[in-house]
């Protein structure tokens, strides 16, 4: 999806114009890929752009960088209110926003000890990542052929930038294939998470997420599904899922700060119903992050 510019984007403590965000060819992380980055919504809501648990994105942020090594040069709460700045300095009612730690010019080589680590914030406009329609109709799987990391191979604890050449492996390979998007298996054959996403799946009338164990990023979008479907009455667990286990699915569905919440109508061509609990827990997602429901109003910090 194309980015649409905004006016500025914050760059190691100041707001710097869009254009003149820029980072030099030798910049370490470009080459190596060891930064750490987080993805974040804000809503349009009753009082303003509220930020779905911001503070919760910034501090896993600080997590990824203390599992990669990087020691980061800004406080949680001093990201938090850079975030909030950044945001407002858009003007933007309702926005995706970027923030990114990286390993930056001045050092060349594996060792990052002596590098520098740098830190932006950018927002823009973004739509639907899975289709508008992604809720209602859902969206077509293939299990990859790519294999999501083992712990020890790269950390799938750690939101980092080199972790994403594997993601954008299965996800390029669905789309040519003529799919939306793909799940990933770890090495032992269970089902990890999709490409940017936690799946859920539901088998005798109960909701199972695969756990951390099996190489799925920790998400904040899926612990507040999670907590949303235990409000609504709905049996969730983490538990191992087989590749057939998918196949015979009674409903299930992706999320994701990207994706939000978007039902799975199909995995490899065995179709899947859009069933009552996504739909339900999609649409109380919805009204989550627009502030609209009290109980979970503490999730949502708005711009200055």
């Amino acid at each position: 999806m194309p980015i649409t510019p905004t006016e500025k984007i914050w760059m190691n403590g100041t707001l710097v114009p869009w254009d003149q965000a820029q980072v030099h060819v030798l910049t370490h992380t470009l080459h190596y890929g060891t930064g750490v980055f987080e993805g974040i919504r804000a809503y349009e809501t009753a009082d303003g752009p509220g930020i779905f648990r911001l503070t919760d994105h910034i501090r896993r942020l600080h997590e990824s960088a203390r599992i990669v090594g990087m020691p980061m040069p800004y406080s949680i709460e001093e990201l938090v209110a850079a975030t909030k700045a950044t945001v407002a300095s858009t003007g933007l009612a309702s926005c995706y926003i970027r923030p990114i730690a990286y390993f930056g010019y001045g050092e060349m080589g594996l060792n990052t000890l002596p590098c520098s680590v740098d830190v932006a914030i950018a927002c823009w406009p973004w739509g639907a990542y899975l289709g508008d329609d992604a809720l209602t109709k859902g969206v077509r799987m293939k299990i990859s052929s790519w294999t999501r990391h083992d712990h020890n191979t790269m950390p799938p604890a750690a939101k980092t930038t080199g972790n994403y050449v594997n993601s954008s492996l299965a996800k390029v390979e669905a789309l040519n294939a003529g799919y939306d998007e793909a799940i990933m298996l770890n090495p032992q054959g269970f089902v990890s998470e999709c490409t940017g996403e936690n799946i859920f799946v539901a088998r005798h009338g109960r909701l199972i997420t695969p756990p951390l164990s099996a190489g799925a990023l920790e998400g904040i979008t899926q612990s507040t599904v999670t907590a949303i479907a235990r409000d609504l009455g709905f049996e969730v667990e983490v538990g191992n899922l087989a590749r057939s286990d998918l196949y015979i699915a009674e409903e299930a569905f992706v999320c994701g700060t990207a994706a939000e919440v978007s039902a799975v109508a199909s995995v490899d061509d065995r179709e899947i119903p859009v069933g009552p609990m996504t739909r339900a827990i999609g649409e109380e997602y919805a009204r989550t992050v627009q502030g609209r429901v009290d109980r979970y109003k503490d999730w949502v910090e708005h711009a200055e």
